[in-house]
């Protein structure tokens, strides 16, 4: 390679990178420019005591807490569900699949990370009417619904990155424990799993981020404007992602306004302490997998 094309090519990696952060700087600080003036107990809370609201004693009807509870059990829920199904499924591909059969399923699951949210909103609202009919009256578009169908959504991102993970690791690391004496099994678990742990969070924080800002499947299945707090699974909830979008489109006076710019900082700020619990998360694993009995 020539001296003028490496130079060009190291050039042209710090402009991308540059106009990168450039622009998820921009988008940033414009949200804090907008809504910093409205972060505060109030926007939370509203009229209500933070601690009675903390402490579930009393309803917030006029702040963005039941929205912010029910974002985070909406994470959670979706992700839980999501992790043991695509763990295992990469597992699956990258140990036990081979030929025709691995093909297959590669193509499915590529469909599958390429189905609209919209469509995959419409399949859960869907869910809800059938088992409605068939099952229990009971049953609407509620909580459960809404992080089967995020679950559903996400699984691709976590079975991929766990099969990449698992394929790309030394072939000196794959052997080394079945040269002494392991089983497949307990190389999978023992040595593989916490060696690609890195590679399988990436996926899970993929995961977590969609869950947490995808506005049409939530809107199909459960969320609305004013709920409260989710008395059950099987209950209507709010989340911050529907509540920025309903107030951007039908905001009222500025102040509506800058109430949605800073829902939008609270939903970066949640993402940023879930992806950081994610990161402890997997260092802990580590350390416990590799360097302790």
């Amino acid at each position: 390679m020539s001296r003028s094309l490496e130079i060009t090519i190291t050039v042209c990696s710090w402009l991308c990178g540059i106009i990168l952060l450039g622009a998820v700087s921009t988008v940033i600080g414009y949200l804090l420019f907008k809504g910093f003036g409205t972060l505060g107990p109030q926007l939370l809370f509203g009229s209500t005591n933070p601690l009675e609201a903390l402490l579930f004693k009393k309803q917030v009807f006029d702040g963005l807490f039941p929205a912010v509870v029910g974002t985070l059990l909406l994470v959670i829920l979706s992700v839980g569900i999501a992790i043991p199904i695509g763990m295992t499924s990469g597992v699956y591909m990258a140990e036990y699949a081979n030929g025709s059969v691995k093909k297959i399923f590669s193509l499915l699951f590529d469909i599958l990370a390429s189905i609209p949210s919209i469509v995959v909103g419409l399949f859960g609202f869907s869910l809800a009417v059938f088992l409605h009919r068939h099952f229990s009256e009971n049953i609407y578009p509620s909580l459960l619904i809404s992080s089967l169908a995020l679950a559903f959504l996400v699984l691709p991102y976590i079975i991929r990155t766990t099969q990449i993970a698992l394929e790309t690791l030394p072939r000196e690391t794959r052997l080394t424990a079945l040269a002494l004496g392991a089983t497949k099994l307990q190389n999978i678990i023992y040595v593989l799993i916490p060696k690609s742990l890195s590679g399988i969070i990436s996926g899970v924080i993929l995961a977590i981020g969609r869950c947490a800002e995808d506005t049409a499947v939530i809107m199909l299945t459960g969320v609305v404007a004013s709920a409260g707090m989710p008395k059950s699974l099987l209950a209507n909830y709010e989340a911050l992602p529907f509540y920025i979008y309903y107030i951007s489109s039908q905001y009222m006076n500025a102040e509506e306004l800058s109430s949605g710019y800073g829902a939008a900082i609270v939903l970066l700020g949640i993402c940023a302490v879930l992806f950081l619990f994610a990161f402890m998360i997997q260092k802990g694993l580590s350390y416990r997998a590799l360097y302790r009995a």
